[in-house]
């Protein structure tokens, strides 16, 4: 497994509760994700989690796919609450995933 070299730098994401808690409901699906499915279950929120550019493009792609598929059928209602923590979540992970690539 690589390691972060020295010049890789970690961004550091807050999130709301109803975004935390989607965050950890879909936790599983990140599982090809060399360990980031267990850091993402064992976070609890109480500080900044700090995240490599490659977890916020993990992050992403695996939350708006999520979103956009609507596998469970979960966010049919794009006014409930889980649905707008869902998409406030990909909003936020596509901030910063903007953010960490222009620093290349």
């Amino acid at each position: 497994m690589l390691k972060p070299g020295s010049n890789d730098k970690k961004y550091y994401l807050t999130f709301t509760e109803d975004e935390l808690e989607e965050l950890l409901y879909h936790a599983e699906e990140l599982v090809e994700c060399f360990g980031l499915n267990d850091r993402i279950r064992k976070y609890k929120g109480k500080r900044p989690i700090g995240l490599y550019c490659w977890d916020i493009e993990a992050l992403y792609e695996v939350y708006s796919h999520i979103l956009k598929s609507d596998y469970e059928g979960l966010y049919k209602d794009k006014e409930s609450p889980c649905c707008l923590a869902m998409q406030s979540l990909v909003n936020k992970l596509k901030k910063h995933m903007d953010l960490a690539f222009s620093d290349y």
